[in-house]
Order: C-alpha cells, then sequence, then structure tokens
C-alpha cells in the first residue's frame, strides 16, 4: 500500500469511512482499480458518499456530521428541538404591536371590497327608484317625441341652417388671415375685421334663435353651442396667426431664411406628415380640419396618429349611439316627471318639500352627467380625433381625485381649460393682473357663456346659470382654505350633485312661471 502510494507522487486527501465498533478499520477507496483511475463495478445505488459518514456504535446506522457550512441538516434533533420551541413560544405569544386596518395610522390601503359594495349599493338602490318610477308613470320613453325636439315642422331645419351659415364666419377669418400675411391690409385693420368678425359670431344666431318661432329650445342650444365653439376656435386662430407674424418679423430682422412658426412637440407617428409653415398653413383644407379637430386651440402642425384604428372606431361609435339613447330614454323617464313634480313646492314655498324633490332629483341628474361626460368627452371626442388622426386625446384628466373646486376646473374639460390659459389667464398675467383677478375673470366669462347657452335657447332671461358659476369663486376659495384631502373632494363631489338640480330646477321654474 505504501510502495504504491510513493510510485504516485504526492499524496492526495481523500475521503474515509470510520468504521467504530468491534470490526476492523478499512480504507474505502484503496483499491487498486480506484488508484489507476478506474471505476470498479458497483451495484445500483452503491455510489460512494460524498460527505463523512460515522456509524452509531449502538444500532450501526449512519449519523451525518455537519458539513462546511456549519449548518444542521433539516433532521437533526437541534433543529427538531428548535421546532419544538417556536411552537410552544407561538402557543404562549400570539399579539404583537400593531394598528386597525381601518385607522390611518395602519397604512392599509386595500379597500377593493368596500368599493365593489359601494357599487353594488348604489346598483341596487338606483334599481329601487326606477322601478318605482315604472310602477307609478309607466313607459315614457317615446323616440317620436325626441324627433319633435329639434323640429317642429319636418321641412324646416332652421337649427342646419343656422350651422351651415357659419361657414360665412369661418371664410372671413380665413381671407382676412391671408390679407394680413401678404401686406395688403394693415394690423389695426386686421385686428377690426376680426373683432367685428367674432361678435357677429355671437349676436347672428342668437337674434336668429330669438327671431324665429321655428327653432325649437334644443336646436337653439345645439346651434348657440356650435357658434360658441367657433368663437373660440377662430379667435385662437387669428391669435397664433398673429404670434407667427410677430416672430416672423423678428426672424427677418435676423436675416434668417426660415419663417416657420414653431409648434408644440410632435408625438410618435407625426413624422409622417408634412410640416406646414406660416404663411403656407392659411389654406382650407388646415383651417376646416382645424374647425373640426376635437381642440380649441390652434397650432401649425397637429400631432398626428399613424393610421385609423377601426376597430376603436367601431367601438367609440357603438358608445356613442348607446349612450345618446340611454340619455334620451333616462331624462324621459326619470328626470321630466320628477321635475314636473317639483313645481308645486317650489310655488308654495314648502321648504321640507323642495328639499325632498331637489334630493329626488339629485340621483337621476348626476347620473346623467356622468353618463354625459362619457358619451361627449371619451366616446364622441375619441371618435372624431381616430377619424382625423388627431393624436392629442387628453380630453380629460382625473377630476373625479379633486380635492379644490380649481383643480376640478382645470381638469374635467381639458379643449376648455388650455384655451383659457392660453389666450385668456397668460395674456392677463403678462399684462399685469394678479392671478385672482385673472381667475375671476375666467369664471366671469365662463357663466357669460354658460347663461348665453341657457337663457338665449329658452328665451327666459333669469341669471341662475351665470351666478351657478360666479359661485364657484367663493367655493373654490373657501375648500381651498379650509378643506383639505378626502374632505375636499367631498366637498367638490356635494357642490356637484346638489348645486346642478338646484339651478336645473330654479331654470324650470323660471320657465313655468313664464
Amino acid at each position: 500500500m505504501s510502495e504504491r502510494a510513493e510510485m504516485k507522487g504526492p499524496v492526495t486527501r481523500r475521503r474515509r469511512t470510520t468504521i467504530t465498533g468491534s470490526g476492523p478499520v478499512k480504507q474505502a477507496n484503496g483499491s487498486n482499480s480506484h488508484d489507476t483511475g478506474e471505476k470498479p463495478p458497483q451495484s445500483p445505488g452503491a455510489e460512494a458518499k460524498t460527505d463523512d459518514v460515522t456509524m452509531h456504535p449502538s444500532n450501526g446506522k449512519p449519523d451525518r456530521e455537519m458539513g462546511a457550512s456549519g449548518q444542521q441538516p433539516p433532521h437533526s434533533p437541534s433543529r427538531k428541538h428548535m421546532s419544538v420551541v417556536e411552537e410552544f413560544n407561538e402557543r404562549l405569544s400570539c399579539h404583537v404591536l400593531q394598528e386597525s386596518l381601518l385607522s390611518s395610522a395602519s397604512g392599509y390601503s386595500n379597500y377593493r371590497g368596500i368599493l365593489n359594495w359601494c357599487v353594488v349599493m348604489l346598483v341596487l338602490s338606483n334599481a329601487r327608484l326606477f322601478l318605482e318610477n315604472i310602477i307609478k308613470y309607466g313607459i315614457l320613453v317615446d323616440p317620436i317625441q325626441v324627433v319633435s325636439l329639434f323640429l317642429k315642422d319636418p321641412y324646416s331645419w332652421p337649427a342646419a341652417c343656422l350651422i351651415i351659415a357659419s361657414n360665412v364666419f369661418i371664410l372671413a377669418t380665413l381671407y382676412t388671415e391671408r390679407r394680413l400675411a401678404v401686406g395688403t391690409i394693415s394690423q389695426r385693420t386686421g385686428r377690426i375685421l376680426h373683432i367685428f368678425n367674432l361678435t357677429s359670431i355671437l349676436i347672428f344666431p342668437a337674434a336668429t334663435v330669438l327671431t324665429l318661432t321655428s327653432m325649437t329650445p334644443v336646436g337653439g342650444i345645439l346651434s348657440l353651442a356650435a357658434y360658441s365653439i367657433l368663437f373660440l376656435k377662430l379667435y385662437s386662430y387669428q391669435d397664433t396667426n398673429r404670434w407667427c407674424r410677430q416672430l416672423r418679423r423678428m426672424k427677418a430682422k435676423r436675416l434668417t431664411r426660415s419663417y416657420s412658426c414653431p409648434s408644440v412637440a410632435q408625438s410618435n407617428g407625426s413624422a409622417v406628415q408634412s410640416h406646414v409653415s406660416y404663411p403656407g398653413n392659411l389654406t382650407h383644407r388646415n383651417m376646416y380640419y382645424f374647425v373640426f379637430a376635437p381642440t380649441l386651440c390652434y397650432q401649425l402642425n397637429f400631432p398626428r396618429s399613424r393610421r385609423i384604428r377601426i376597430s376603436f372606431l367601431m367601438r367609440r361609435l357603438f358608445e356613442m349611439l348607446f349612450f345618446m339613447q340611454l340619455l334620451v330614454g333616462l331624462i324621459q323617464q326619470w328626470m321630466v316627471p320628477t321635475i314636473q313634480n317639483s313645481m308645486k313646492p317650489f310655488q308654495e314655498m314648502d321648504f321640507s318639500r323642495m328639499v325632498e324633490r331637489l334630493l329626488k332629483l339629485a340621483v337621476p341628474n348626476h347620473l346623467i352627467w356622468l353618463i354625459f361626460f362619457y358619451w361627449f368627452f371619451h366616446s364622441c371626442l375619441n371618435f372624431v380625433a381616430e377619424l382625423l388622426q388627431f393624436g392629442d386625446r387628453q380630453f380629460y384628466k382625473d377630476w373625479w381625485n379633486s380635492e379644490t373646486v380649481t383643480y376640478f376646473w382645470s381638469n374635467w374639460n381639458i379643449p376648455v381649460y388650455k384655451w383659457c390659459l392660453r389666450h385668456f389667464y397668460k395674456p392677463m398675467l403678462r399684462k399685469g393682473v394678479n392671478k385672482f383677478l385673472a381667475r375671476t375673470a375666467v369664471f366671469l366669462m365662463s357663466a357669460f357663456f354658460h347663461e348665453y347657452l341657457v337663457s338665449v335657447p329658452l328665451k327666459m332671461f333669469r341669471p341662475w346659470a351665470f351666478m351657478g358659476m360666479m359661485a364657484q369663486v367663493p367655493l373654490a376659495w373657501f375648500v381651498g382654505r379650509f378643506l383639505n384631502g378626502n374632505y375636499g373632494n367631498a366637498a367638490v363631489w356635494i357642490s356637484l350633485i346638489i348645486g346642478q338640480p338646484v339651478a336645473v330646477l330654479m331654470t324650470t321654474q323660471g320657465v313655468k312661471v313664464e
């Protein structure tokens, strides 16, 4: 054995299996075949173990020693002892330092089950109210009556003709800008023409609605809404082109070769569209694309999507048709009877019944308002944007999380907010007006348009819509100063749920009295 070890050179350390007891000590890997590198024939499962194994003297069973890592095997007596101790510790101690889940200090925020419960309760309560309405009034939904809201005479379409006539004001703005671009009229003359044109946009449809007896209230509201939108668009159009002329004059002084007006950074996919520079934007195609685009703020180059997604377009179209029918049905079945039953308590000034009627109207009114928001700002505007490949689809933000009234008005109608910020609020700040007065002026302009869209079509001049909008100024101050977080959000929701039916009842009461 020693001679072979000397012949093989340096002695290598080998694992041994030591058997304690009465038997002799044998070397497990000292055979000739193993020394020469050959594997001896072994039966299956008889491979040599890599760990040192010591046979217990009493029962002859192997007892594994700890490995090089120092950790005990999972079934060692010490580990079993520790598990038993831990089990007894768990029995003896079952309390730890912790907060209740509904406490703010707990940091718990997963209230999904409570939210689902609120939705279920909301559905059940509204289902009961709707069933009560059906039992009391029967089926009131009448599609023929909907047509009569738009037309008194099927051969007379005054609202549609009035909207078509708006092309005169569109072309007047375009040709005025063309004359200003080439310098055939002065800047002063162009400003006067634009003021006259924009003023006519508001006066002409109002005079037409008040004069024509064939104009229905719904047709008048749609016509005045179209002209109000056109007023904001054309004001932005002439304002942006005026900025481009100012920039061109500045560049001309520097002898630059490019007369392009900078535009907002384009989104992905807009590179396929040709870049338009001033005055190359003064075309019929560019003007009418802006008129139909779902935005109130003009720029020379809009972000454009790569293609029209047919599936997306069809989903939005289905939503438009479905929610339109749902809105009409809810108004006829739910709101109209409630408003009619609210006339007598308001005339008699029965305060308790007035509050009861107000709360009863608040539920359908708010539900209809929410459906209208989704129908118009999501379904309709996204449908138009997809059809025109208009890339900026941010028509609203998370207004439902509003903790202040100002945040709500800044996020529920993004197109109007962008226009007010770009063409009204910031120009006033640049002229030295303080922020509070500028913000109040924005609410004043919004109140004017709300009253314009209500009083003129109804031919009833009572400033309820105007006062409702101006009441937002002190409400915004109060909520922003005294209410924070969830309390502010609750105040915003209460103002929406209660404030709107108050304005509706006061307006309809005025119509009834007259």
